[in-house]
């Protein structure tokens, strides 16, 4: 039966479970046994196809991005599609609690690839036809990606802060409350900006923050 199962089941259909069990128990809770239970199949079927629990996680982060990079968009200027490649890597760290930590692992561990060159052209290629010169196209790149790893992550452990015991309006009055509490002389700037953060919306935040970088390559090198 295991030898029939092997030859049926699909790699694909391993890494789409894994993002499942990914999502629902965390790195943790991805073992070989608890795939082989949830595909009701034998771990030989499993091992066919990925040698590793260190393969199977590269292979889950690797499709959540390919699927985070291809949704369909409609076409739109460079800067529209940077702000559109954005948000989709946003969305998915944040419908995928583990993705953060993973992307952060396989850009230090492994920037050859897969995951690092595929994020680098989906944002590289739009820089480029911004019309920034050749010679500034790894800088502005990677100011791109890293602040959109960056605070797609940040936000994505502050919404499991959040799930973890109270609504995002009481964890955003506690923030605030907090900050406006601050010593006046040591915190003013924090003071001042308290009672903004109760109302902030994520992906607003998130999307300013990628045009005020875009916004900066556009004024060092003279873009229309």
């Amino acid at each position: 039966m295991a030898q029939r199962r092997a030859v049926a089941l699909s790699r694909a259909q391993i890494i789409g479970t894994a993002v499942e069990l990914l999502d629902t128990d965390g790195e943790s809770g991805l073992t070989f046994r608890a795939l082989t239970e949830r595909l009701a199949t034998g771990p030989g079927a499993i091992y066919w196809h990925v040698a590793n629990k260190g393969e199977l996680l590269d292979a889950a982060t690797g499709a959540v991005v390919a699927d985070a990079l291809a949704a369909e968009r409609a076409a739109g200027s460079p800067r529209d599609e940077v702000r559109a490649v954005a948000l989709g890597l946003f969305d998915a760290i944040e419908k995928h609690p583990w993705l953060a930590p993973q992307l952060s692992a396989q850009l230090s561990r492994g920037p050859s690839g897969p995951v690092t060159p595929k994020i680098f052209e989906s944002i590289g290629r739009h820089v480029r036809d911004l019309g920034v010169p050749k010679g500034s196209w790894f800088t502005a790149t990677s100011a791109l990606v890293h602040y959109v790893l960056g605070a797609a992550g940040q936000n994505a452990a502050n919404a499991r802060v959040v799930t973890s015991g109270k609504d995002r309006s009481e964890f955003l009055d506690a923030v605030s409350a907090a900050w406006a509490g601050l010593d006046a002389e040591e915190y003013p700037f924090m003071r001042e900006v308290a009672a903004e953060v109760r109302d902030h919306d994520d992906r607003e935040q998130f999307l300013a923050g990628v045009d005020l970088i875009l916004t900066g390559i556009g004024a060092v090198h003279s873009l229309p």
